[in-house]
């Protein structure tokens, strides 16, 4: 068999045919070199779908009947062997011991720190490190961050010469590492030849190596099936399958692989950290998800939060987040430190975890009809709190932890998030589990539910669902929306029971005609005299609510209404836009997208809600019962918009105001109302028990006004309707 005779362009293994299958074969070799190069292709193209874009399109067990196709060739037809074929992943033979490799860049490790504002001045935080890095670029810097998970796994270097994976070396001490190259090729994720035709020369790349929340169930219960000692921990799990000398075995552990950093390179040239992942991931190795980019440090701690709200979402651990400067030649200044490098920090927090059994699954109900299942734990104490439930968030949660009534669950608790279920202790499984089977009818009203269109929700299709009149009866008198005083979640559930009194919001506005009944509810609700209050003072109160919330101003009533997508941002954006519903009304979703910071989706949700049955029924009840539905916009000179153009931070407690109502003011006035100070900052209104904000604007140098500081520099140039009423109230200035 000669070389001309394989078609791609890969070593070949010795041939080992017989004199028969050689006379044979020419015959046939193109025909089965096709086959196989065609086979590894498609493997290929799966792995990437699966590890990189996370996207399969195939079953696993169609995917094992290609590697089993492809391996059946393979040994039949051993002169097409190569190196680089996928079949090789599943490990060779075992190997005598570790080689020790001196890493051409340190692989030093990085700072962390635990608080965004530390409390303690010689505490490293968040902020600090914000300032140390614009102090040493130079004020008028601009400077870009990127934030990512911190994936609680193994540091691993991969090395690739032209191409093809010729080396994988632990971290070891930073300097020093092991050879591990028989193991990683066993890593899924980890391509043996990268995905181009014109491969750097030579790159290494970082990253860590670690095992899926998924898959470690799935091993330990095999474990516990053979009666073998359970592993501990998935980190553990992948530190010990690295250091194993039998590939097979590291096999076994389906170890996965996310590139985050850069090492030794030769031929790639990036000037971003963003633009090398984005390389990384057009060569078929997978990156760390949902990698973020900022230029200011408040942005990127707004994402921050978003990245922790979701850890549920994940399949692997996570102990932090770490922050980078973006730009290479910006990190060549900054250099490092013997012990870490100075442009990068890991925001980390304390995990805790326990281990209790799953009793139930409850559905509940939202506002806009979304089915969230909660789970009900039996009562475990996680770092100084009792967490006897966990929301499971979507049916797709459920699935992908495999849970099952009786399971025992791993509950995590980390820093300021809220608990969450991490893995299923599969191998504790007794057979008693019940498989549990998400309603395809809603939880409140056995109407049809539909899964959202290219979402991950299922929702109730009844308009009328009394779980979700209650939420949305909630949500339209809460403080983020009309604010209407006396209208609790208890006085709520008594008025919707049947027969309901409440059965949409415009109902509200028609209870100043029913105290008697409202009386019959609330006796029998027995909250008669609740918090030293008669049934007489419960009434006024929740009427008097009701009727000053008829004058609200138009963003709030937007905000309350329950139109997907359209929280107090955007209300406000159309409310300073349109000024009235009726001028929304006259424009199509095409013109509201046009709309600065409204875009496609928001507008058709905002159209199709204005324009369909439900939403014009409410709009005219609304005008009717005489809510008032906005004015027409007159744009006020900026001699009438004292703060217009200016960020001002509130902090402390107010004696004039709540905190929504001076944000209200705030941004009527023309201002912006921020949460976080900055050198952006015009100034600063401190209250009483102001803290680390106020300290913040004293080391920045911000200007620091008290509250009557405050009212007295908006009333210098405001309309007369600014005047400061006597008692605290929501209202305050308007």
């Amino acid at each position: 068999m000669s070389n001309g005779d394989v078609i791609f362009d890969c070593p070949i293994s010795s041939a080992r045919s017989t004199p028969h299958t050689q006379r044979t074969r020419p015959l046939m070799s193109d025909a089965i070199a096709q086959q196989i190069n065609e086979l590894r292709r498609q493997i290929e193209h799966h792995n990437r779908l699966y590890y990189v874009d996370a996207q399969p399109v195939i079953s696993d067990l169609d995917y094992d009947r290609l590697m089993k196709q492809l391996e059946a060739l393979e040994a039949e037809y051993p002169e097409f062997d190569s190196p680089d074929s996928p079949t090789h992943k599943v490990g060779g033979a075992p190997i005598e011991g570790f080689q020790q490799v001196t890493h051409r860049v340190p692989m030093i490790s990085i700072e962390n720190v635990y608080e965004v504002e530390e409390t303690d001045p010689k505490k490293y935080d968040v902020r600090k490190f914000d300032k140390f890095i614009r102090t040493q670029l130079g004020e008028t810097t601009p400077v870009e961050y990127t934030i990512e998970y911190k994936i609680d796994g193994v540091a691993l270097a991969l090395i690739y010469e032209h191409g093809r994976l010729v080396q994988a070396v632990t971290r070891g001490d930073g300097r020093v590492g092991d050879d591990v190259t028989h193991n990683a090729r066993t890593i899924g994720g980890v391509p043996l030849k990268l995905d181009t035709d014109s491969p750097p020369p030579l790159i290494e790349i970082r990253g860590e190596a670690f095992i899926a929340n998924s898959d470690f169930a799935h091993i330990r219960a095999e474990q516990e099936r053979e009666g073998k000692e359970v592993f501990a921990n998935p980190r553990n799990a992948t530190a010990g399958a690295l250091k194993s000398l039998d590939p097979k075995k590291c096999a076994q552990r389906r170890l996965r692989f996310f590139a985050h950093s850069v090492g030794f390179v030769d031929g790639l040239t990036c000037a971003t950290h963003i633009e090398y992942l984005d390389a990384v991931r057009k060569l078929g190795l997978p990156t760390t998800p949902r990698v973020g980019c900022f230029s200011t440090i408040d942005e990127l701690l707004e994402n921050a939060q978003s990245l922790m709200d979701d850890l549920h979402d994940l399949d692997f651990e996570v102990d932090g987040l770490v922050i980078k400067v973006n730009s290479f030649a910006q990190r060549e200044m900054l250099g490092a430190t013997t012990k870490a490098p100075r442009w990068v920090i890991a925001y980390k927090w304390e995990k805790y975890e326990a281990i209790t059994q799953l009793k139930t699954i409850e559905i509940q109900v939202g506002k806009t009809g979304a089915q969230t299942p909660v789970a009900h734990l039996e009562p475990i104490e996680i770092a100084g709190t009792t967490v006897s439930r966990a929301s499971l968030h979507t049916h797709k949660q459920i699935t992908k932890l495999g849970l099952r009534i009786g399971d025992w669950v791993v509950v995590e608790k980390a820093g300021k998030i809220i608990p969450h279920v991490v893995r299923v202790e599969e191998h504790r499984r007794t057979g008693a589990e019940i498989e549990y089977l998400f309603p395809e009818t809603c939880a409140a009203c056995s109407a049809p539910t539909v899964q959202d269109e290219g979402g991950v929700y299922v929702r109730c299709q009844n308009p009328n669902c009394p779980a979700q009149l209650r939420e949305t009866l909630r949500y339209f008198a809460s403080r983020a929306a009309m604010d209407i005083s006396g209208l609790g979640s208890e006085i709520i559930t008594k008025l919707t029971a049947e027969p309901p009194l409440l059965s949409s919001i415009t109902d509200l506005f028609r209870l100043n005609g029913q105290r008697e009944e409202i009386a019959k509810r609330l006796y029998k609700a027995g909250t008669k005299k609740a918090e030293g209050k008669d049934e007489q003072s419960l009434i006024d109160k929740l009427l008097k609510g009701i009727d000053e919330a008829k004058s609200r101003p138009l963003w709030r009533l937007l905000t309350g209404l329950n139109i997907r997508h359209v929280g107090q941002r955007t209300a406000q954006i159309l409310a300073d836009r349109f000024g009235t519903i009726d001028e929304i009304l006259k424009h199509d979703a095409t013109q509201l997208a046009e709309v600065h910071e409204v875009g496609d989706v928001i507008a058709k949700s905002i159209h199709t809600f204005m324009t369909s049955e439900v939403g014009r029924r409410t709009i005219e009840d609304l005008r009717e019962l005489g809510v008032h539905l906005g004015e027409p916009v007159v744009e006020k000179p900026l001699s009438e918009q004292r703060l217009a153009g200016q960020t001002i931070v509130v902090t402390g407690t107010l004696k004039h105001f709540t905190r929504d109502g001076i944000n209200e003011f705030i941004h009527n006035q023309g201002g912006k109302a921020s949460g976080s100070v900055s050198k952006k900052t015009n100034f600063v209104v401190a209250g009483e028990e102001a803290g680390s904000k106020l300290d913040k604007a004293k080391e920045l140098g911000i200007q620091i006004l008290t509250e009557d500081e405050f009212i007295a520099l908006v009333k210098s140039d405001a309309a007369p309707s600014t005047e400061a009423p006597s008692e605290p109230t929501q209202q305050s200035l308007f």
